[in-house]
């Protein structure tokens, strides 16, 4: 088999074969080796009660979840949507269309159907696997789906639903009759936020995510075979791909997999952590600001001995108080639903508080201008990715189906993310913001134009912009900017009306938690709304308040 040898910057190398499938080649390659070895820990709501799979199980139960999916007609480059909790069947799910060179696409059960609609039908999705409450969604927008999976309990909310766990138990638990996959055949997709669309769809190949993701979980995660690694992240994410699947089990660590929904308990994460043993930790920056209120020296964490933050920007003062409280570094890292880790602070690096660190082995990132040229040192520019002469593992192949937007993403040799930094003299990365609009609020990506769009469908809105305001605790909150239509006066009830009618247009998270109301709002000669305005007024009037 010819194996490539693809280049990384620090003398590490990964090694990418012509054929590779995760599901296979990492996880039943595992499994056939040491099949007692325990590779998911579930845990329920309360945080106590612990379920083990062994990685024999996963393997055995993927095999099953690949065999039932090729009994309803699913295969190779098939679209599937998924819409579930925080539970194995997840995992099983993944893999399975994995093994069968099927294409999952996570949501995140905040999703509205209107949401739902359009990923269903931009990505002509064959199926869709979800729980209860998400199944009476897909069921109000695609009744005739060709594949309809119900996972866990609840009625089905229609005709033509099959239960997950009866899929399992009717199916053979042998390795699926199917076709290779290449190393870069399309693994999974992901939504992300646009800031003049709707959303993109990001297509990773099993090598840019099965290969890719070991560089997020070797160096940045520093885990080991026998850690515990527990990444908070709703499986909708790329964050969940980040840190309870791909690179996890490619080190031969256990993901510590805890069914949180709602409003997140503090105290409860942290017993639950130190009672389970988890020994490395991530979370955005967020939920830092917020366990820096508590005691922390009073929770007991004795096997902990590495945390990870990354979503946003951490400042330095979260850093500090976390480190005070626990004897923890944080080490931020950086990273795009586009990407594995791509910038990090790695165990055995001098921390500097407020940088993201230092380019992760595997990438050349450097900060450059408009035109692909370096910038000069704290010159504030674009992060960029060389990927020319040949494009790193870990970046996504392409927006999928929207080869305009790919091209549009590289400047000379250079992948643009999009996001803008400055570099200081010892090659310490130091993020700045968005060379766009998307907003960035508790680790949420948030694109305006899908708020814009809800927003301007109630009938007292006649125009609206949306922008990140500055947030001690979130980072930003989605702040609107409203122009009513004739015959509508600024009222507190009007705007509470307007966020509740944005919630049930798009996913919750999206809402503007703030609403002004203007006479007008800035626009170019072309007529285009000036979002760069409004964030910098923003800006300023939130540096006026400190």
């Amino acid at each position: 088999m010819k194996t490539t040898r693809v280049g990384v910057g620090s003398g590490f190398r990964l090694e990418v074969p012509a054929w590779f499938n995760y599901g296979r080649d990492v996880v039943d390659t595992w499994a056939a080796h040491d099949p007692d070895a325990v590779a998911l820990l579930a845990v329920g709501q309360s945080g106590e009660r612990a379920t083990a799979l062994t990685i024999a199980e996963v393997s055995v139960g993927s095999n099953r979840a690949a065999n039932a999916f090729a009994g309803l007609g699913l295969g190779p480059g098939a679209p599937v949507f998924m819409m579930l909790p925080r539970v194995p069947a997840w995992h099983l799910a993944v893999l399975g269309l994995t093994k069968l060179g099927a294409v999952p696409m996570p949501g995140t059960t905040l999703l509205t159907p209107h949401d739902i609609e359009y990923r269903l039908g931009r990505a002509e999705a064959r199926g869709a696997i979800v729980d209860a409450e998400s199944a009476a969604k897909v069921q109000e927008v695609a009744p005739d789906l060709d594949v309809k999976i119900l996972v866990g309990e609840g009625e089905a909310p229609g005709p033509g639903w099959r239960r997950f766990d009866d899929l399992l138990g009717a199916s053979s638990e042998a390795a699926p009759d199917a076709l290779p996959t290449r190393a870069d055949d399309p693994l999974l997709v992901y939504f992300t936020s646009g800031t003049t669309g709707f959303p993109k769809m990001v297509l990773h190949t099993h090598a840019s995510y099965g290969i890719g993701h070991e560089i997020t979980a070797r160096f940045w995660q520093d885990l080991r075979p026998g850690d515990l690694h527990c990444t908070l992240s709703d499986t909708g994410w790329a964050k969940a791909a980040w840190g309870t699947i791909f690179g996890q089990w490619r080190m031969r660590a256990t993901v510590f997999l805890w069914d949180v929904r709602g409003r997140l308990d503090l105290e409860r994460l942290l017993r639950t952590l130190g009672r389970h043993g988890v020994t490395t930790f991530c979370a955005p920056p967020t939920v830092y600001r917020q366990l820096v209120q508590l005691d922390l020296a009073s929770f007991a964490k004795p096997a902990l001995r590495h945390v990870v933050a990354a979503g946003e920007p951490l400042d330095p003062e979260t850093i500090e108080r976390f480190r005070s409280g626990t004897g923890l570094t944080i080490h931020d890292g950086y990273g795009q639903t586009e990407s594995v880790n791509l910038v990090a602070n790695v165990p055995g690096m001098h921390v500097r508080p407020g940088s993201m660190g230092k380019p992760a082995p595997g990438f050349e990132v450097r900060i450059v201008d408009a035109d692909g040229e370096p910038c000069a040192v704290g010159e504030e520019g674009n992060i960029g990715v060389r990927v020319k002469p040949e494009r790193p593992v870990g970046l996504f192949r392409e927006y999928w189906k929207d080869p305009e937007a790919t091209a549009a993403t590289v400047v000379g040799d250079w992948y643009m993310t999009g996001d803008l930094a400055r570099r200081d003299e010892d090659g310490y990365l130091w993020f700045v913001g968005r060379a766009d609009d998307v907003i960035t609020s508790s680790a949420y990506r948030i694109g305006p134009f899908e708020v814009e769009a809800a927003l301007v469908s109630h009938r007292a809105v006649a125009e609206a912009a949306v922008v990140g305001k500055p947030h001690p605790i979130r980072g930003e909150i989605v702040k609107a900017f409203v122009m009513l239509a004739a015959g509508f006066e600024p009222s507190d009830e009007l705007a509470r009306d307007i966020q509740a009618h944005c919630k049930r247009e798009t996913a919750p998270y999206k809402y503007p938690r703030e609403i002004e109301f203007v006479a007008e709002l800035p626009k170019t000669v072309s007529g285009k709304i000036r979002r760069v305005e409004l964030r910098e007024r923003e800006r300023e009037r939130a540096t006026t308040r400190a």
